[in-house]
């Protein structure tokens, strides 16, 4: 099972951290900001006492959730004015302080970039994107030559990953599907 970070289109967040939401607008007149969870752990707010929001670490006063919104409201802003001018920057945290995974389990951004082999040692090309299906997840793999395959996210299909080598390792059964 893979868990949600960002897409490509996203900013990226400074090395060695990882993205957990984004300032939407503000809500309200006393300075509370809805956030965008970008995390599959929106709960993880609640017990957050400061968080980085773009280069600057803000100290968080409330939280509560709204809909499909965390607001916070930080020290560090007070008024709906200055808090205004956190919109659009992502919230990270540190690698350490990423939400448990169960065994088995790895995080988006741990996945996009391994390169991708199948069972004889043969390259098929390097993950870009995970999409997200319902039923499970697909891995969106680019070749050298620019052709795009989709490797469903399955133990029948993926058979080892290994994120120290940066690599994984696949038995399609029948043909790969083109995604192009």
């Amino acid at each position: 099972m893979i868990k949600s970070s960002p897409s490509a289109a996203e900013q990226q967040p400074p090395q060695n951290r990882i993205t957990i939401g984004r300032v939407g607008a503000a809500q309200g007149i006393h300075g509370e900001m809805r956030i965008i969870p970008l995390t599959d752990f929106p709960e993880r707010f609640k017990d957050m006492r400061e968080v980085m929001v773009g280069d600057e670490l803000l100290h968080i006063e409330s939280c509560r959730y709204h809909k499909q919104f965390v607001l916070l409201k930080f020290q560090e802003y007070p008024v709906r004015e200055q808090a205004m001018a956190l919109t659009g920057r992502l919230l990270t945290v540190t690698r350490e302080e990423a939400a448990p995974l169960a065994a088995g389990e790895f995080y988006t951004f741990d996945i996009i970039g391994l390169a991708v082999f199948d069972m004889e040692g043969n390259v098929l090309g390097t993950i870009t994107e995970v999409l997200r299906t319902g039923a499970n997840d697909v891995y969106l793999v680019r070749a050298e030559d620019g052709r795009e395959l989709l490797i469903p996210a399955l133990k029948s299909v993926v058979k080892e990953i290994n994120l120290e080598q940066r690599r994984m390792f696949v038995d399609m059964p029948g043909e790969l599907i083109d995604a192009h």
